[in-house]
């Protein structure tokens, strides 16, 4: 299910004297099985963008661009939205204040419900759900959502999008406020889900750059609202200038980079620790002429 987005423009207070460009002449597309590291700094258009993604903000036709997914064309007024948002799942920065039932059960087949699905089948997917997740329904299904832990919160959330079968899903900034523990667990699970069909396409907002390094397979920037880099992960990391974009290095990249001004030729273009690891005793093993030590 591609997501092509063509000549994509937007402002807010549009002929006001407060306006302010948010997107200028984005144009892009994503295909089924990526997953797209969604990068700029604060103000550079991210928020706006998945926004549109989710037409929770709707190209005007003629004159903002065009975003079609799987066919549906949101600059269309007709455009079946309610269809869309079946198939994009969007879980926004700290889902877990967005839990409101009183049973974990309950607010994770909200969802599904709301799409018109029966009690027993919602219970039924979100029970599916939840062991997705990695959490037990049996065990937490009559809880309250307030008595969880914070991962268990943040998981049940998920759990909530995944209820309703999205083939797209659309991370914003989804390790905020967790612990180094739990961050991995969650982009793991983000792995885990796209590996075994869960979802097709995974698309993550983040201000962190050893995540994204270590996670996506290819990038798009924003600066200023507009689209300054289209490319693998490793190419926009290694080959580009994310400096000059306002994003740090990733902490591999800048070991990486730093060991071979000092001399050690390191051959790969590695994102995470563990290929950079590897990718060291390599070097040092090449340069000590294959010998043990």
């Amino acid at each position: 299910m591609p997501i092509k987005v063509e000549n994509l423009s937007f402002s807010y207070g549009k002929k006001s004297v407060f306006e302010k460009v948010a997107l200028s002449d984005v144009s892009f597309t994503i295909n089924d099985g990526e997953f797209v590291g969604l990068v700029g700094a604060t103000g550079s258009g991210k928020s706006t963008l998945i926004q549109h993604l989710d037409a929770l903000i709707r190209p005007k036709k003629g004159g903002e661009g065009r975003i079609v997914v799987d066919e549906i064309d949101l600059s269309q007024k007709k455009a079946d939205v309610g269809a869309l948002r079946k198939k994009i799942g969007m879980l926004f920065q700290y889902p877990e204040y967005q839990l409101f039932a009183d049973t974990v059960i309950a607010d994770v087949s909200f969802g599904p419900i709301n799409f018109g699905m029966k009690k027993e089948e919602a219970h039924k997917c979100a029970e599916e759900s939840l062991r997705l997740v990695g959490l037990d329904p049996d065990k937490l299904c009559d809880r309250s959502p307030i008595e969880l832990s914070g991962g268990q919160k943040r998981r049940v959330a998920i759990a909530g999008v995944l209820a309703y079968k999205p083939e797209i899903l659309i991370l914003d900034e989804p390790t905020a406020g967790l612990d180094p523990l739990g961050k991995k667990e969650i982009l793991d699970l983000a792995v885990s889900l796209k590996k075994s069909g869960a979802v097709k396409t995974i698309i993550m907002v983040s201000h962190n750059m050893d995540e994204i390094a270590a996670y996506t397979d290819r990038i798009l920037a924003l600066s200023h609202g507009k689209l300054v880099a289209d490319t693998s992960t490793a190419d926009f990391f290694y080959n580009r200038d994310p400096v000059s974009y306002g994003l740090a290095l990733p902490h591999v990249v800048h070991i990486v980079k730093l060991l071979r001004e000092k001399g050690l030729y390191i051959e790969k273009d590695v994102l995470d620790k563990n290929s950079l690891v590897d990718e060291i005793e390599r070097a040092l093993h090449s340069r000590n002429g294959g010998q043990n030590g």
